[in-house]
Parts: structure tokens; sequence; C-alpha cells
């Protein structure tokens, strides 16, 4: 009934846009949304920062909704083919996708127009879930005790001292490259799919450090396996209160934490986007719920969509100049 009208009021109106179009067939179709199951894409492999922060909000909203909410895992591209896979998706809040600082803020920069999706029009912000600091880290083995061992022994020998990320574009490739400019030092950059990879070789001395997000080296450094030397984050990360902020090091301005949030394609119905938005708010106040990101050094937001929009933009901008300053490229 729905699907027939629809094609008749598609066929009397040729010029009306596909994506009002799709919203106007998502929102005459929905029930009781939830009343299937919903997926959420992550843009990366797994055993990284972002499946755990996504696990961590699905696991919630499967409770509280009372329908299955599963991640996917769809890496490859610096996060752009789920971003494109998602954006052709039908609106009708039974895809979303988990946003990033990489491909919400950095890819524009970064790829132009080159960029198969535009993250402002191609994508509705329904929340900011989590700010986390990105951390400069290497294995127990290494002879680096401080930031300023490693940045040493840099300049020492340009080119000879590798690091780890979860590939090209990856929020740890930037934020090295950004640190890199700043320091004037020569690193190599070795891409990995995915963090797992990338921590095994770490660990086991085939690359020098990392600069990950906290949540994915949290385990290994409670553990002993890894050693922060330095945060990316304005201010000290509660989880590691005795490791230095790179501004207390005199890196001034040199701020790189990662930040995730959940996006749904453009024209998805906006009780849908308010709905969702409630319930992951909910969850972040939960401390059941957010225990595993808490433990992990996120700080939680669970903000407006208007907010988050906001500050997309925001960081578009920064991300931008930081490119354009330190000539990042992608390997």
């Amino acid at each position: 009934m729905v699907k027939n009208s629809f094609k008749k009021m598609l066929k009397k109106n040729k010029k009306w846009s596909l994506g009002f179009c799709l919203a106007f067939y998502a929102l005459a179709s929905q029930g009781a949304y939830p009343d299937k199951s919903i997926r959420l894409v992550v843009p990366f492999a797994t055993g990284g920062t972002s499946e755990i922060i996504a696990r961590s909000v699905a696991n919630a909203l499967t409770t509280q909704l009372g329908q299955s909410v599963f991640v996917e895992n769809k890496p490859g591209g610096a996060g752009n083919i789920a971003m494109e896979e998602v954006k052709r998706a039908l609106p009708d809040g039974y895809t979303l996708i988990l946003g990033h600082v990489g491909t919400l803020a950095v890819n524009p920069a970064l790829f132009g127009k080159k960029l198969p999706y535009d993250p402002n029009k191609d994508f509705v912000p329904i929340t900011l879930i989590a700010k986390v600091p990105n951390v400069i880290a290497v294995s127990k083995a290494s002879p680096y005790k401080t930031l300023a061992d490693l940045v040493a022994d840099a300049k020492k020998n340009p080119g000879k001292i590798n690091y780890g990320s979860a590939g090209n574009g990856s929020a740890g490739h930037l934020a090295m490259e950004y640190f890199t400019s700043v320091a004037g030092i020569d690193l190599v950059h070795v891409p990995y799919k995915g963090s797992g990879a990338m921590l095994t070789d770490l660990i086991g001395g085939q690359i020098q450090a990392t600069f990950n997000g906290l949540p994915s080296l949290i385990g290994q450094i409670k553990g002993g396996a890894l050693v922060p030397l330095a945060v990316g984050s304005l201010a000290r990360s509660s989880t590691l209160p005795q490791v230095p902020t790179l501004i207390e090091l005199g890196y001034k301005g040199v701020e790189t934490s990662q930040w995730y949030g959940i996006m749904a394609p453009a024209g998805t119905p906006k009780p849908i986007i308010d709905k969702l938005q409630k319930e992951i708010a909910k969850a972040l106040k939960s401390k059941d719920d957010s225990k595993k990101m808490l433990d992990d050094g996120a700080i939680l937001v669970g903000d407006t969509p208007e907010q988050f929009d906001v500050f997309i933009r925001a960081e578009q901008k920064r991300w931008a100049n930081v490119v354009e300053k330190a000539k990042i490229v992608i390997d």
C-alpha cells in the first residue's frame, strides 16, 4: 500500500529530489521504530578504538530499544568505503554509521574533490558519543623512556625510526604526521589494516612507536607491555594522570584527540534521529553501559544533533588548517 502510493507520487513529481522521496518513503513505511534489527557500520577494522566505542553503544541500545543493534566492521580507504556505502542506504533509521574525526573532519581536507561523499550533505548527525586522547606509546623494551628520548633519537637518525597506525589516513597517522611536523623530525609511517596487527608488531619490536587512541592501548599499558610517553589531549587523561600532554612538553597548540559520533544517511526522519539521540544520551549516563568507555579513558558527551553538527564543522576547519600547515599527504 505504502509502496504503491510512493511510486505513484514519485511518478507524478519527477522534479522531487531522490533524497526527499526516500525520506518520505522511510517515514511512511515505519511503524513503531524500531521494529527490526539496526546495523551500525564501523568504517575501520576490528580491534581498535572505533569498535570498542561502537560495541558499547550497540549493546546499550539493544537493551533499551528491544531490538538487536549489531556492529559491522567495513574497513578500507581511510573509512571512505563504508561512508560511501552508508550514504546510499535507505534513510529509515536501520543503517547507521560511526562517524569519526577522520571520516568527518580530516578526509575532506585530505581527499578534496576525490572524496566519494560529503559529510555535511550526505549524512545527518545524531550525537557526539565520546572524545578520547591519542597517546604516543612505545613498547616496554624500547630504549625511549620519555618523549624527549624519542625526539632526540629521531633528530640524530632521520628516516630510520618507524611508527605504526591503523592505516593510511587514519587518525593515528594524521596525529603523528602533525606532531612530527611540529617537532621537526622524520619518522617512517607503517600503515596496518587495523590497530590489532599494529599493536602486535609494536610490542614485538617490529615498529618503534604509535600515536593511537587510548581505548585501543589501555589494556597493553595497564598490562605493562606498552609505555605511554605523552597524550594529545588538552588536559591530562584521568585514566593516565601521570602522563604529560604534548602542550606540557612544549609543543604549543598540538591537540590531537579523537572523537566519535553516530550518523545516519541524509533524509532520515527527524523523529527517528531524535529518538536515537535520546536513547544514546541515556546510555552514556548509565554507569553500567558507559563503564567500559570510561575505564578506557573516554570523555562521554551525548549532545544534540544540532550541537554535533556545529562541532563537526568547527573540526573540519581546524583540521583543514592542520593538513595544509603540516603538508600532510596520504602515503
